[in-house]
């Protein structure tokens, strides 16, 4: 039979054809249309309709089964013959519904199913396509439960995790299987999708799984230790009350012992570089979420010895301090009291994210809901500053120490 789609009174009558029976997996029972059709078009619709159709007809609409009629009468073949091959989009529509639902069965198998933030994960993975285009692509999403499944880890280095789970040291390293982890770590430890390196390293060391362990770092002040060369930095940086900088690496070269009976912990820099050469109580910054690093480091403390810990009042905040004291048995909250809350002048940005439970101080919580508003840790630099230079005497007062001003680089008491 000669080639219809070749034919210019065919040619649109075959394309609609095409698209209605991808549309319905191959149904002859639907009609096509065709608007403004010239010459040649009409003359074949009224030989397929046997109705006549006056010139200048705005549109002509003919049901497949006469034209599939027509063809077998004319060319002794049917109109799916001469269709060739097409898409069936319900049978696509239908295989991919099954593979998602398998995916979702899947998950289901994982030890995290029915954990809040493993729900809310696997929810916008399906509101926003991905598990769509999961499915459509072929992602091996056991793979990805196999890592999550994993995790926690035990500070261990991501090639080896990654062999020790995956089979390979480079699996996480890039592409979509470390993408779709890293959301659900995001969605575990209720943070923002991280947007820059250092974001992604802090949320794999949040489940104990380290890219790099030179990146792995801790600032520090007043720290001495014993032990290995590292130990001869910290006490000689310690003796001149100047910061120091320890990445991970370092830390796993020797073992250290921290002869301190109490640490004190901030989140931000800037409180460290005011205390320098002004207190000597023993520092560690976390610089926002912490390290590896800062984890390994508090681990060579004395079993007996205190660590004061602090973030900014905000809740992610209010989320690591409540980390660090279910992490550390002993370990107490310094200034992060809702007495500190209310003194402090509140003209910060307003609060963002789901509000977190303060169990160290339940009105805490209710404190920061009622005023709506964060506070940075920068704020009580004056006060920190006091604790640091009394120790545990002035620290254990906690609100109830005068606030604190600096004066030409001296700690000293307001009336």
């Amino acid at each position: 039979m000669p080639d219809l789609t070749a034919d210019p009174g065919w040619r649109r009558l075959l394309a609609a054809a095409r698209r209605s029976l991808e549309r319905t997996g191959g149904s002859l029972a639907g009609s096509v249309s065709l608007s403004t059709p010239d010459e040649a078009e009409r003359h074949v619709v009224i030989g397929v309709t046997g109705v006549h159709r006056p010139a200048g007809v705005g549109r002509v609409t003919v049901r497949l089964s006469e034209i599939d009629a027509f063809l077998r009468d004319a060319h002794n073949t049917g109109l799916l013959a001469v269709m060739g091959s097409f898409r069936d989009r319900p049978g696509e529509r239908a295989v991919l519904a099954e593979a998602r639902e398998s995916v979702l069965a899947l998950a289901a198998t994982s030890r995290h199913a029915g954990e809040p933030w493993f729900d809310d994960w696997l929810g916008n993975l399906r509101r926003d396509g991905t598990l769509t285009r999961i499915t459509r692509g072929g992602l091996p999403f056991t793979r990805v439960l196999a890592v999550l499944n994993a995790l926690p880890a035990a500070d261990e280095p991501m090639p080896v995790f990654a062999e020790r789970v995956l089979g390979d040291t480079k699996a996480l390293a890039d592409g979509p299987i470390r993408g779709l982890i890293l959301r659900a770590l995001a969605a575990w430890h209720e943070t923002g999708a991280p947007e820059a390196a250092e974001q992604e390293r802090a949320l794999w060391e949040l489940a104990g799984v380290v890219p790099d362990d030179l990146a792995s770092q801790v600032l520090v002040l007043n720290l001495p230790a014993v032990g290995g060369l590292l130990g001869e930095w910290l006490s000689a940086a310690a003796d001149a009350h100047l910061p120091f900088r320890i990445t991970l690496h370092q830390l796993r070269l020797a073992p250290l012992s921290l002869p301190v009976p109490e640490i004190f912990v901030c989140e931000n820099p800037a409180v460290l570089r005011a205390a320098a050469g002004r207190v000597t109580a023993p520092l560690i910054c976390t610089e926002g979420v912490p390290s590896a690093a800062v984890h390994t480091l508090l681990g060579f403390r004395p079993p007996d010895s205190v660590i004061r810990w602090r973030n900014d009042f905000d809740w992610t905040g209010v989320r690591l301090t409540s980390a660090a004291l279910a992490r550390y048995p002993g370990a107490v909250a310094w200034r992060m009291s809702a007495a500190d809350y209310r003194t402090a002048d509140r003209t910060g940005l307003p609060l963002n994210g789901p509000a977190t439970a303060t169990p160290w101080d339940p009105s805490l919580a209710e404190a920061m809901t009622g005023a709506g508003r964060s506070v940075m840790e920068e704020r009580f630099i004056g006060t920190l500053l006091a604790d640091l230079a009394h120790g545990s005497e002035t620290s254990d007062r906690d609100s109830r120490t005068p606030a604190v001003r600096l004066d030409h680089g001296a700690v000293t008491p307001q009336a």
